[in-house]
């Protein structure tokens, strides 16, 4: 149902029937008189009648009634009126009749409008009422009317009263004319609620709190967010004044200025926000003002999707403590204190040798701590060129210097946003970055190159480094002021030398997914087991992964003793410490005559990373040549 014709008579609605048979809207045609459409009309809006039609007296009782839909009157045509006048000139078979009309006002208008061009006297007798109908029509008889000219009830009086009555029909023109004007009105409806609902669902949807104002400073729009936000019931808000629903959003300076507001902070009860105001105009005049803000921690965590959506490159933390595997005291003392540090925010700088897991220990201490839903950024310091490590740290703008990306890239320090940025080998760091990464430590902040925007970041910073940072605060190639900003909770990991039980788990641990491929489990002889108990492994776990993954690929057997290890780990006793001191020198060539000129190995023997041979060597290269 969309339109509903309602007729006075049957015989009306016969009429409407056949006319509006071949069009193709959904109109149905119903049958009332005056006051009983009045009900019918409700019961049929609420089944979705969009539009009614009817004649004068109806349309008029209908919208007295308030009901909601719009009413469209069906007005007389020129050629009614004159098939009307003829019939009641007829009816009265007089030359010079009298004719009264007894009716509600629009069908009178529509007939005083025409009559100046017939010359015909017509009396004149307004219904206000359904009730007032058997007085007027006495009123016109007594007046000396021969024929009386109305709608259906003054037809129905006048012919009790034995007067000739003559209805004032609805044309096909007219019924035609009123259902285009109907067909509109659905039309422009339906629009109106499509652009309503899109209105009403930007609204409901919306991120940020949407608060409007009229002319007068009345509250028309206040959304769920800005409810939200601002603890006021939309109830409550809509229809008062902004002035004194919400005065901290000043929505009256705006539409008393006409300047818009943008950006300004915002203290509620609840949250801070961002702000934004600005004036509505239509036709140059100010009508109203509208407000939208957004809590500053939901824009923080947006911003923090993004990066992590759009830049994101698996920097995720895959280990916890469960996946540190074994038992030693010195191991449970370790994870002890790694736990606590988790449940800090603070810097923790990890000690240990090559190969011990501090990687893995940071990763752990990520997924332990409140920050777990955060990215966890792993940066090898000493794997990048000094200038490649700059741009990768703290980013760079487009131009910034040659082959930089169009666009730009951010650093990794924006990646790990309300994370966790892991510093491995961070003793490697150039003494002239080590100014940039102090300024992070300490302001939370980074800029890129090429620009002078400052970026907040909210970062927990993790270190590790297998040397001594105080030796080389002394030595002058590591700042003093740095060191104290990234030893702040320090956290040492025993060598694998110095808990030697973990050693037979760690490689159960290693060799079990093998076995579990159908290979049989492999058996140490008494001497395979002294020999892992007294190999100094230099590379610690790495080492003994490696060694696990060697005996799988060459083992013959299932038995293993210590004759084979010793062949599979190509094993040396060392005649001295290994250590790069002062010497570095000699030290460097030395490790590389041990490892036969393999600088991988010569790197694991000096417990060094091979980017750090490499530079030392060529830093040595250098010397010497002077």
């Amino acid at each position: 149902m969309s339109i509903v014709f309602i007729a006075p008579d049957a015989d009306l609605a016969r009429r409407y029937r056949q006319i509006l048979a071949a069009v193709p809207d959904q109109i149905e045609v119903v049958e009332a008189l005056l006051s009983e459409a009045i009900p019918l009309a409700r019961q049929l809006e609420e089944q979705g009648a969009e539009v009614f039609v009817a004649r004068g007296g109806t349309a008029m009782l209908l919208r007295r009634a308030g009901i909601k839909s719009p009413i469209v009157e069906i007005h007389l045509t020129s050629a009614d009126i004159v098939q009307a006048l003829t019939e009641a000139k007829n009816k009265a078979h007089s030359d010079h009749p009298a004719i009264a009309i007894v009716a509600f006002p629009g069908m009178i208008q529509n007939l005083l409008d025409f009559l100046p061009l017939l010359s015909l006297p017509l009396a004149c007798h307004a219904l206000t009422s359904e009730e007032d109908a058997p007085r007027r029509v006495e009123e016109a008889i007594v007046a000396g009317a021969q024929v009386l000219l109305g709608g259906a009830i003054t037809v129905k009086i006048a012919r009790d009263r034995g007067v000739p009555g003559v209805m004032l029909q609805s044309g096909e023109e007219s019924i035609r004319q009123a259902l285009e004007e109907a067909r509109r009105i659905v039309y422009a409806r339906r629009i109106e609620a499509r652009r309503s609902n899109e209105l009403k669902a930007m609204l409901e949807y919306a991120y940020e709190g949407i608060i409007a104002i009229n002319s007068e400073g009345r509250v028309t729009v206040f959304n769920p967010i800005a409810q939200s936000v601002t603890s006021i019931r939309q109830e409550k808000a809509l229809g008062g004044l902004a002035d004194e629903v919400i005065p901290s959003i000043r929505l009256t300076d705006v539409l008393r200025s006409g300047t818009e507001n943008l950006g300004e902070i915002v203290d509620f009860d609840r949250a801070k926000v961002v702000v934004n105001r600005i004036p509505i105009r239509v036709g140059g005049e100010i009508v109203g003002a509208v407000a939208t803000f957004q809590d500053i921690t939901k824009i923080q965590s947006m911003e923090e999707r993004i990066r992590r959506e759009i830049y994101s490159q698996g920097h995720v933390a895959k280990f916890t403590f469960g996946d540190i595997c074994g038992s030693s005291p010195a191991l449970m003392a370790a994870i002890d204190i790694a736990r606590q540090y988790a449940r800090v925010d603070s810097t923790v700088l990890i000690s240990g040798a090559t190969g011990v897991g501090k990687e893995l220990f940071a990763q752990s201490i990520h997924r332990a701590s409140s920050r777990n839903g955060g990215p966890f950024v792993a940066v090898n310091c000493a794997a990048l060129p000094e200038t490649l490590l700059e741009s990768e740290l703290f980013g760079y703008v487009e131009g910034a210097f040659t082959g930089a990306r169009r666009k730009g890239k951010p650093g990794l320090f924006e990646l790990a946003h309300r994370g966790t940025i892991f510093l491995d080998e961070v003793s490697e760091i150039p003494l002239s970055l080590q100014g940039r990464l102090l300024r992070v430590l300490q302001e939370r902040e980074v800029i890129r190159l090429g620009h002078d925007r400052v970026i907040p970041v909210d970062v927990r910073i993790l270190c590790a480094t297998n040397r001594d940072l105080r030796q080389l605060v002394e030595e002058g190639s590591f700042r003093r002021d740095l060191y104290w900003r990234l030893n702040v909770l320090g956290l040492s990991i025993p060598p694998l030398r110095e808990r030697r039980d973990d050693i037979l788990p760690l490689m159960r641990h290693f060799l079990d997914p093998i076995s579990s491929t159908g290979h049989h489990e492999i058996v140490f002889t008494d001497d395979a087991l002294a020999f892992l108990g007294q190999y100094p492994w230099s590379g610690n776990v790495r080492e003994l992964r490696n060694l696990c993954e060697r005996l799988v690929v060459v083992r013959t057997g299932n038995s293993v003793d210590a004759a084979f290890l010793s062949h599979l780990m190509e094993y040396a006793e060392p005649t001295r410490p290994l250590r790069v001191g002062s010497k570095g020198g000699e030290e460097i060539e030395w490790a590389l005559v041990e490892a036969r000129g393999n600088v991988n190995r010569a790197a694991e023997i000096l417990g060094i990373h091979r980017a750090t041979l490499w530079r030392k060597r060529k830093r040595l290269s250098r010397v010497k040549s002077r």
